[in-house]
Order: C-alpha cells, then sequence, then structure tokens
C-alpha cells in the first residue's frame, strides 16, 4: 500500500486527476487500435484484448449506473429540504430555471444556424437502415406519461426468453420517475417541517454515504477511460462515421462553439474570469467526456462547483443535481437541432421557421426527457415526430450515437456548473475570493491542501452558510 508520504514524492501529474484521464484515454487508443489489429469480430468473436477492454469498460460503467438511483433519491431529496437554508430560496428556484432556459435557447440556436449554413444531410450517400432502430422512440404523450411512475421507486423488471429453457430477467429504472418521486417526497419533507427532521438526518446520511462510494468509483475513471476509450477505437474504427462524417463534424462544432464562446461569452458579461471558470470545471467535464453520464458525474460537478467556482453548498446542492437531470445543453439543444436538419436535408424534406421555432420549444420545454442517461434518442425522437420527420432517421444516426455522446454529455456538465455560478454571482451569493484562488488541479487534493477559502468536504450546510447562504 502507498502511504500518503510515499505519494507526495511521486511526479504531481502521476497522482493528478486530471492527467490520470488524459493518460489512460492515450492508452485507451493505443490499445483499441492494437485490438483491432488483432483482428476477431466485436460481436461475434471478440479478440482477448477486445474482451479485456470491454470488460473494464462495461464494468465502470455498471458501476456508475448502480449508484444513480441511490444517489437521486438521496440527494435530490436533501436538496430541496436544503432550500429551507437558503434565503429568497423561491427566487434562486426560479432563476435556476430561467439561466437552464436561456443556455438552452442558446445552445439550440448555435445547432440550428450550423445545421442550416453546414447542411451536413445534403447529398449523403448514405442510407438509412431503418430496421437497425430498436429502440425505445420519444413523443409527447410518452414523455407525460412517463413522469407517472409505476412503483415508488420508479423501477421496471422486463424478461426475455433466451432459448425455450432460459428466460433472462432484468432490472432497469426510470430516472426522470425517480426524479419525481424524490422530489415529491423532499417538497412533502420540506412542508411537514420539524418532524420530518429525523428523516431528513437519515437521508443527509445516506447521501453521504452514497458519496463517499461514488468517490471511489470516480477515482476509478482512467481505468475505466482506458478501456471506455480503447472499446470505442476497436467497436467502432476510425472509418466508422464513412458518410456520417459531415454530420459529426457539424455537432461537434456546435459543441466547440457552445463551449468556447457562448460560455466564455456568458462567464465574461458578469464579471468573471473565464480562465477560473475552465480550470474549475475541467476535471467533470473530462469524467463527463468518457463517462458519457451526466448522473454519474453529478458527485464530481457539484465538488467542483463548491470548491473552485465558490457556489454555496446550500444552493449547489439544489442547483446541480437538477442540472445533471434536466439541463442538457448538449444532449437537449445542440445535438436534436443539428439531427433534426440532417434527417430533413437527408429526405429532401423542406422546413420553415415554424419548425425551427418547434425544435427551440422542444430543446427548450423536453429536456427533462433525457433525463441524465447515457445517449440522447428519446429526445431526438421526440423532436422528429415533433416536426413529423421520419423516425427512420434515428436509426441512421445509432451508428456515430457514441462518438458523439461523450462530446454531448462533456458539454452538459460544463452547463450544469455554469448555471449556479451565474445565478449565485447574480444573488452576491458567489465567494469571488475561492472562485480566483489558484487552482490544486486535483479535485481530490487532500483538505488541507486545498486553496485558501475551499469549502471543506463534509462542512456542514452550516458551514457552508458562511459563504453567504443564510
Amino acid at each position: 500500500m502507498i502511504s500518503a508520504e510515499s505519494t507526495r514524492r511521486l511526479p504531481r501529474w502521476m497522482t493528478s486527476f486530471g492527467p490520470q484521464i488524459v493518460l489512460a484515454l492515450l492508452l485507451g487508443v493505443v490499445l483499441g487500435t492494437v485490438a483491432d489489429a488483432l483482428g476477431g469480430d466485436p460481436d461475434t468473436d471478440p479478440n482477448w484484448l477486445m474482451t479485456a477492454l470491454d470488460t473494464i469498460g462495461t464494468s465502470y460503467v455498471s458501476l456508475l449506473k448502480a449508484a444513480v438511483v441511490p444517489l437521486i433519491v438521496t440527494a435530490v431529496i436533501s436538496s430541496i429540504a436544503n432550500l429551507r437554508e437558503v434565503s429568497n430560496a423561491a427566487r434562486l428556484a426560479w432563476k435556476t430555471l430561467l439561466w437552464f432556459g436561456i443556455t438552452a435557447l442558446i445552445a439550440v440556436t448555435v445547432g440550428l444556424v450550423l445545421g442550416l449554413v453546414v447542411q451536413p444531410g445534403a447529398g449523403s450517400g448514405a442510407a438509412a437502415p431503418a430496421e437497425a432502430y430498436t429502440g425505445t422512440q420519444g413523443s409527447w404523450l410518452g414523455f407525460l406519461t412517463g413522469l407517472v411512475p409505476a412503483n415508488f421507486l420508479g423501477l421496471q423488471v422486463s424478461s426475455s426468453v433466451v432459448d425455450p429453457e432460459t428466460v433472462q430477467t432484468s432490472l432497469g429504472f426510470n430516472v426522470l420517475q425517480v426524479l419525481v418521486v424524490s422530489a415529491a417526497v423532499g417538497i412533502a419533507a420540506l412542508k411537514v417541517g420539524a418532524p420530518a427532521e429525523p428523516f431528513l438526518a437519515v437521508v443527509r446520511a445516506a447521501l453521504a454515504v452514497v458519496q463517499k462510494v461514488v468517490w471511489w468509483i470516480i477515482r476509478l475513471a482512467p481505468l475505466g477511460t482506458l478501456g471506455l476509450i480503447g472499446r470505442a477505437v476497436f467497436e467502432y474504427g476510425w472509418t466508422s462515421m464513412g458518410g456520417l462524417l459531415a454530420f459529426v463534424a457539424t455537432v461537434y462544432a456546435g459543441l466547440l462553439v457552445v463551449a468556447f464562446v457562448v460560455y466564455p461569452a456568458l462567464v465574461k458579461a458578469h464579471g468573471l474570469s473565464v480562465r477560473q471558470y475552465f480550470s474549475g470545471v475541467w476535471p467533470a467535464v473530462q469524467l463527463g467526456f468518457v463517462s458519457r453520464s451526466s448522473v454519474g458525474t453529478m458527485p464530481l460537478t457539484q465538488r467542483v462547483t463548491e470548491r473552485s467556482l465558490g457556489v454555496p453548498r446550500a444552493y449547489a446542492s439544489f442547483a446541480v443535481p437538477l442540472g445533471a437531470t434536466t439541463k442538457m445543453d448538449g444532449c437537449a439543444a445542440v445535438y436534436p437541432a443539428i439531427a433534426a436538419l440532417f434527417v430533413a436535408q437527408f429526405y429532401g424534406i423542406e422546413l420553415d421557421v415554424t419548425h425551427y421555432v418547434l425544435i427551440a420549444l422542444v430543446s427548450v420545454l423536453g429536456s427533462a426527457a433525457t433525463a441524465g442517461t447515457t445517449g440522447a434518442t428519446v429526445m431526438l425522437t421526440l423532436t422528429l415526430s415533433t416536426l413529423g420527420l421520419p423516425l427512420d432517421g434515428v436509426g441512421l444516426l445509432l451508428a456515430v450515437d457514441p462518438i458523439i455522446d461523450m462530446g454531448r454529455t462533456a458539454l452538459n456538465v460544463a452547463g450544469q456548473a455554469l448555471v449556479p455560478t451565474i445565478v449565485a454571482h447574480r444573488e452576491g451569493l458567489l465567494d469571488r475570493e475561492l472562485y480566483d484562488a489558484p487552482r490544486s488541479g486535483d479535485p481530490f487534493v487532500p483538505e488541507d491542501a486545498a486553496p485558501e477559502g475551499a469549502t471543506p468536504e463534509d462542512a456542514a450546510p452550516e458551514e457552508a452558510a458562511a459563504t453567504g447562504v443564510r
């Protein structure tokens, strides 16, 4: 076991989270290329290296998914209950939702402009394999009925016949239903008041335990990155995009414009340092990129929002979990806008201003349909069905979805930290000393080595109140 003293003697790049992620990403690319060169089919006849990388990657994602339900339940209930400690709680909640909508509207506008200028679907030589799509399609009715939980925990059981003698049963969950149930319980506890304090104490203790487990999982992110990136390389290859290359490039261009033009402009307009914002949020963005899960990244997003960006804990514990499940500038704004235009152009369907307005409305109002899970297929089908476009286009884009999803989730995470920072600043709650402090570069740095003024990891909400929340 490596002692703390020996760890301090190691070069910083070997112990810092960010460099470890980058190194694992590069190593994953190399190993994925080697696995592809060894031959074999990923689905029917994988070689030993393919199997190893796939096992590492899927195991890491499974660990993240296993923590989703307890994390959402405890975080949402606790964050809503914490609103009683925040002055002008209703105002903060309203401002948070307002800025979620404003940034989503800007992001979808960027997507529409790029889709119209580049026209990635015009003259495409790709074929549209409608039969390739067998997943869940979205609709407004399905979205609304999906808000109603089938049971208290929002759990779903499905069975499939593998062979005449074997039936495979799997247990899943609807993140949106879990969110609804958790929000209802949190609001009820808030209304009940003092009698609910023992219950909330248990929830807060459970949240602390769950977060500790999730931190252990997140600390394994470099290992998960190696497996996930390696699997992506040998499974999809460098030429997998083929005729969809223009679409992939357009989506990433939109994501980059929002991340490095729109977000910095908003940060600068509020008198904040753009460099400090990016240096603070970057560890969470990296994890979002490789994990493709906003909910799985939520504990790290909340930590950097509090410790690096100076958002008070009582407010961050409400805004970040809410954003992780409903604030999706990548999955629900940029991507569906460009994808809808691509499908229309691919099938030669003319769209007018009314359709563009509908795309914007669906993106702003329907982002909860993505519910923090990997992938945005439901959001895309929701958009296509609203516009009356062929749903076969979903199957057309599935081949490159994992490649695009990494960038989408990274943008989601960046936006989920941006909005609480802006709102806290506008409300006079942001700790500017902490925001402007030198970065440690590692969100896992011990508290005694953290920048002066940082909020301790295990500080009580009352201690966080010193940052301006009463």
